[in-house]
C-alpha cells in the first residue's frame, strides 16, 4: 500500500501515526538479528518502515534484501531508499524492478552523498545528477505505481533568505515533477522545523510533510549525529543533558522528555501534520520510550501464527515452543535470551547486534575535513614521526585521529604514560581501556549507569603493529595465560589465542535491583568486521596527500603491510599487568636490532618499509 494512502486515511480517522527507520548492518549475523528487532518493534504500531541505501550503493543488494523479507515475511509496508551516488540508470532500474517484485510501492529518491574517499559528489557514467532526475526517471518508467519521496532540511531555515528561495524552488520542482511527500532531516530545534514548514507551504507546497525524529540513545551518540549532520541543538538540551553525560540510561531518559515535548509542539502546532518519523539508529530502547512517552498506544493484530511474535534470527527460526512461566512476560523472556547489545557505552559492540556497524549507517569517512587534517596531523613520512602523533594523542596534545572522531577521553589519562611508551615502540594504538576494579558509577573518570552502583573493566589494546615486531611480541603474549588477543590483516586472515567463539565481556557493570550488565565485548566476528573499517580509515588518510607525495607512500604502505591487533588482559585486579609483555617485547626488538632499525626515544622502531608479505627482509 503506498504511504501517501496510509496518510490520508490517518487524517479521515483523526490519529496520530509513526514509522521507522532502519539500516542494513554490517555483518550477517547482525542482518538477522536486525530482522529480530524489526518483528519485535512492529507490535510498536508504525505504519511502514523504510530502509536505507549505503552511499555509493556499496549495500544496495543488502537493502533490496531487506526490502523483500520486510514486505513477504515480515509482513509490514515498506519503503526503499534510492541514491544516485554510483547508481547508473540501468543499476536504478534493476533496483526498482526488484522493489516492484517484492510488492515495495514506496522509493525515497535522493542524490545521495559523495561516494566513498571522495570530498565532492559527481554523476557516473549514465547516472543521474540531481535527486530530481531520478523523481522524473521513476515517473517516466513506473508512471504512478510507486509513491515517491524526497528530502527536506529544515537547517535551511537559517540560510539567507536568497539561498533559502533557491532551496525552496528547488523542492517545489521535485513535487512538481512527481513526488508525493517529503522526508526532513532529524532536528532538534522545534522552533526552526515550524518556520521551515510555514516557509514550504508559502512555497506553494502542498504535499504531507513527514518530520524526521531522532530519539536521543546516549550523550556520544548525541553530540556525534548532531556534529556530522551539523544540526543546530537548543541550548536548553545541551543544559539538561550534559551534567549526566557518562549516565546513558539518565540520559536516554531526560532525552526521552525533551524529544517528546518538541513531538508534542509539532502534533498539537495546527500545521496538518499527525506523523512521526523515528531514525531508530536499529535500536529499540530509545524509540519505545518515546512512543510510551508521547502516550502512543501500539495497535494490536487481529490473527497471529502463534500465540506469541516468531522471531526470525538463525536460532530461533523454527522455535515453537516457549515455556509458559513468561507467558505474560514476553519482553523479560526475549531480553535474557538475547545477546547484550542495547546499552552501548563502548565501541566494540557484538556483532549479533544489528546495531553494529557505522554511526548513521551511511558509509564510513574521517570526520575532519582535508584542511583541517593537515593541519591536526601534518605530514609524516616515517615511524618516528608518526609515533609521535599516536603519542600526542594519548596525552590529549592531540584532539583526534582517524581512528578517534574525539579527543581522547578521561580514562586515557590514566594509562597515557603507558600508551606513550608503546607508540614510541612501534605499536600504534588505536584504542584502549583501562583495568577496574569496582569503581563507583558515579566516578567522573569510569563511572558508568544507574547510581549506586560499581563498575569494572579488563585491560584492553588495540593497535597496528609491523609482522617483524609482532614476531617479537607474541610469545610474550603467549606466556601470559590470562591474555587473550586475536590479530587479522587486511586480508582477514585471523589469528587468536583463545579458544572460545563467544563473545568476551571486557566492561561490566552491577547495579541495585537488576542483573549484571554486561555492555562492551570482543569477539571474532565483530573484529573482523571493524578491521575493513580500520583499515579504510588508514588508506582515506593517505588519500588526504598528494599522489606522489612521501607522506602518501608512507601512510599506503603501512596499511598494506601491518597487522591490526587486540589484546585483553582478564585479571583486572592488575592494572599493569597488560603492559609487560609490551615493554618486555620492545626491548627484545631493540636489543636484536641495534642500530640498524630507526631509534625512537632510544627504542629500536621496525622498519615498515622493510616488511614485505608478511616477512622481514
Amino acid at each position: 500500500m503506498k504511504i501517501s494512502k496510509k496518510i490520508q486515511q490517518a487524517e479521515k480517522e483523526n490519529r496520530v501515526w509513526w514509522s521507522f527507520e532502519y539500516f542494513p548492518p554490517r555483518t550477517a549475523q547482525g542482518l538477522q538479528n536486525l530482522l529480530d528487532r524489526i518483528e519485535r518493534m512492529r507490535a510498536l504500531g508504525p505504519e511502514f518502515i523504510d530502509i536505507t541505501w549505503n552511499a555509493g550503493g556499496r549495500t544496495s543488494e543488502l537493502t533490496s534484501e531487506m526490502v523483500k523479507t520486510c514486505q513477504s515475511l515480515i509482513g509490514i509496508e515498506t519503503c526503499m531508499h534510492l541514491t544516485c551516488t554510483n547508481m547508473p540508470a540501468s543499476k536504478v532500474d534493476i533496483a526498482l524492478k526488484e522493489a516492484k517484485e517484492h510488492g515495495c510501492r514506496n522509493v525515497l529518491a535522493l542524490r545521495g552523498d559523495p561516494p566513498q574517499g571522495k570530498d565532492e559528489w559527481e554523476a557516473v557514467e549514465g547516472g543521474f545528477v540531481h535527486g530530481i532526475d531520478l523523481v522524473r526517471h521513476i515517473r517516466k518508467n513506473y508512471g504512478d505505481y510507486f509513491d515517491i519521496a524526497v528530502a527536506g532540511f529544515p537547517q535551511q531555515q537559517l540560510l539567507p533568505p536568497d539561498q533559502l528561495a533557491f532551496e525552496m524552488k528547488c523542492l517545489k520542482e521535485k513535487i512538481d515533477a512527481g513526488a508525493n511527500f517529503i522526508f526532513t532531516q532529524m532536528f532538534y530545534d522545534v522552533e526552526i522545523f515550524l518556520g521551515w514548514v510555514k516557509t514550504v507551504r508559502a512555497a506553494g507546497i502542498t504535499v504531507p510533510i513527514v518530520p524526521g525524529i531522532a530519539p536521543i540513545q546516549t550523550w556520544n551518540g548525541f553530540q556525534k549525529a548532531t556534529a556530522l549532520a551539523q544540526t543546530k541543538v537548543p541550548q536548553f538540551f545541551l543544559d539538561a543533558l550534559e551534567p549526566h553525560k557518562n549516565n546513558d540510561e539518565k540520559v536516554r531518559e531526560i532525552g526521552t522528555k525533551l524529544v517528546a515535548e518538541m513531538c508534542r509542539r509539532i502534533l498539537n502546532a495546527d500545521i496538518g501534520i499527525k506523523g512521526l518519523h523515528f531514525y531508530t539508529m536499529n535500536l529499540e530502547k530509545g524509540t519505545r520510550m518515546l512512543l510510551e512517552e508521547l502516550n502512543l498506544v501500539p495497535r494490536r493484530e487481529v490473527v497471529k501464527p502463534l500465540p506469541w511474535r516468531q522471531s526470525l534470527t538463525p536460532n530461533r527460526r523454527s522455535e515453537t515452543i516457549r515455556p509458559i512461566f513468561w507467558a505474560n512476560r514476553t519482553k523479560s523472556y526475549l531480553s535474557r535470551t538475547e545477546n547484550w547489545d542495547e546499552y552501548p557505552n563502548g565501541r566494540f559492540g557484538d556483532s549479533r547486534s544489528p546495531a553494529y556497524g557505522e554511526l548513521d549507517g551511511y558509509g564510513i569517512w574521517i570526520k575532519q575535513t582535508k584542511e583541517n587534517a593537515l593541519k591536526l596531523w601534518n605530514h609524516p613520512t616515517n615511524l618516528n614521526e608518526l609515533a609521535e602523533l599516536f603519542a600526542k594523542f594519548c596525552t590529549g596534545e592531540l584532539t583526534s585521529l582517524p581512528w578517534s572522531d574525539e579527543a581522547a577521553s578521561g580514562e586515557t589519562s590514566v594509562i597515557s604514560e603507558q600508551l606513550t611508551k608503546l607508540n614510541h615502540m612501534g605499536f600504534l594504538t588505536i584504542n584502549s581501556q583501562p583495568a577496574v576494579d569496582g569503581a563507583r558509577s558515579d566516578d567522573k573518570i569510569f563511572g558508568w549507569g544507574p547510581a549506586n552502583g560499581y563498575v569494572y573493566q579488563k585491560a584492553y589494546l588495540e593497535f597496528f603493529v609491523s609482522p617483524e615486531l609482532l614476531d617479537v611480541l607474541l610469545p610474550h603474549l603467549d606466556r601470559d595465560p590470562n591474555i587473550t588477543y586475536y590479530v587479522i590483516n587486511k586480508r582477514g586472515d585471523l589469528r587468536t589465542n583463545t579458544q572460545s567463539d563467544g563473545p568476551n565481556a571486557v566492561t561490566w557493570g552491577v547495579f541495585p535491583g537488576k542483573e549484571i550488565i554486561q555492555p562492551t565485548i570482543v569477539e571474532a566476528i565483530s573484529f573482523m568486521a571493524w578491521k575493513d573499517e580500520a583499515y579504510e580509515l588508514g588508506y582515506q588518510w593517505a588519500k588526504y596527500y598528494e599522489p606522489e607525495s612521501p607522506t602518501r607512500k608512507f601512510l599506503s604502505d603501512l596499511m598494506d603491510k601491518s597487522l591490526l591487533v587486540n589484546v585483553v588482559h582478564n585479571d583486572y585486579k592488575r592494572p599493569n599487568a597488560i603492559f609487560e609483555p609490551f615493554f618486555k617485547a620492545g626491548e627484545e626488538f631493540a636489543a636484536l636490532h641495534g642500530k640498524s632499525a630507526p631509534l625512537t626515544n632510544g627504542n629500536a622502531a621496525p622498519n615498515w618499509h622493510a616488511v614485505e608479505n608478511g616477512n622481514a627482509h
